[in-house]
């Protein structure tokens, strides 16, 4: 069953390979035609769809954990819709889902490859963030990859955004003894003190990131969840204490870098230290998925659990919607919105 279907659906392609920041020229929104679904698929409406910082790696033309995007191709990544027509058992018409094909108006998607969520259990939009990918992505890498314990000192990189504030709120509300967070402008730092509960947190333009950890976290740091790389891994590998642990989610840092970056100028202190540095990928962890939901929706229910979102507005605003995130003006999870 279906509605009368539009004759065609915009979609954001890449039409160039970035060379540093990317721009404008490097994409293009087209017209794509809608049909009707094949056998075991559905066709959605995307309501909302999410731009990622990991979306920018996806533009290089190098082999990595995902496939990069095609050129001339769709673009794609998270999205929540509702479905407008349906060639497959269990999905009806008027049925709300998450998927994998955003940066579209219409997304033709596999049956097996949505996910049923319920809009009066959640707003639709937080299954892209505090409930979706960037919840696991925080909940898996704290409690797993970083392997935090009650008592432990925590310090996040980027903790103004989607990931980086659910981990410092997590870790507060699982009993760490200080938590610490670093942003990109004051205001930033006072939504993550005043709103989100951490203990401490700078904005790392005002100086030195090392010097302002060290005033925020005097007896050092347990556990460093890192979406930045750069200067604040090194400061956190010096504010380290023995046998520190990071979750290595992001560095965002250098994902514009024309030049190879340099590596931590103290990787030595490793050693003495007996630190764990891991690589985060939040695909390694879905079997947590269920405890997570389970957590997270306990945790929103009581309101111990707070997020923020930052809404654009229409698909033709998807590119700057994009460029907005990487230069950091977003507050929690950047959205955008095609209702």
């Amino acid at each position: 069953m279906s509605a009368a279907l539009p004759a065609s659906s915009r979609e954001w392609h890449l039409v160039a390979r970035p060379h540093g920041w990317p721009k404008p020229e490097d994409f293009a929104l087209r017209e794509a035609p809608v049909s009707a679904p094949a056998e075991g698929h559905v066709l959605v409406r995307n309501l909302h769809f999410s731009v990622d910082p990991y979306m920018r790696g996806r533009m290089n033309d190098v082999k990595s954990y995902t496939p990069p995007f095609r050129l001339d191709e769709p673009m794609d990544g998270g999205a929540v819709g509702e479905v407008v027509a349906s060639n497959a058992e269990g999905i009806a018409v008027g049925d709300h889902v998450l998927h994998g094909l955003g940066w579209r108006e219409y997304a033709e998607v596999p049956a097996n490859r949505v996910a049923k969520v319920d809009p009066d259990v959640a707003p639709l939009s937080a299954y892209l963030g505090v409930l979706g990918m960037t919840g696991l992505t925080a909940y898996a890498g704290l409690f797993e990859v970083a392997s935090f314990k009650e008592g432990d000192a925590v310090f996040v990189s980027g903790a103004a955004g989607a990931v980086g504030s659910q981990v410092g709120q997590m870790a507060r509300l699982k009993g760490a003894s200080r938590v610490i967070g670093s942003a990109g402008s004051d205001e930033k730092v006072k939504l993550l003190v005043e709103e989100y509960g951490f203990d401490a947190a700078f904005n790392y333009k005002n100086g030195p990131v090392r010097d302002q950890l060290r005033e925020a976290a005097p007896d050092g740091i347990d556990v460093y969840f890192d979406n930045v790389g750069g200067e604040h891994l090194e400061a956190a590998i010096s504010s380290f204490n023995v046998h520190g642990r990071a979750a290595i989610c992001g560095m965002i840092a250098q994902y514009n870098s024309t030049e190879p970056t340099p590596a931590p100028r103290n990787l030595a202190l490793v050693i003495g230290k007996r630190l764990r540095l891991e690589g985060l990928l939040v695909g390694d962890h879905t079997a947590l998925r269920p405890k997570f939901v389970e957590d997270a929706a306990g945790w929103l229910a009581s309101g111990e659990l707070k997020y923020r979102e930052t809404t654009v507005e229409g698909i033709e605003n998807g590119f700057s919607a994009f460029d907005g995130l990487m230069r950091g003006e977003n507050t929690g999870k950047m959205i955008v919105s095609l209702v």
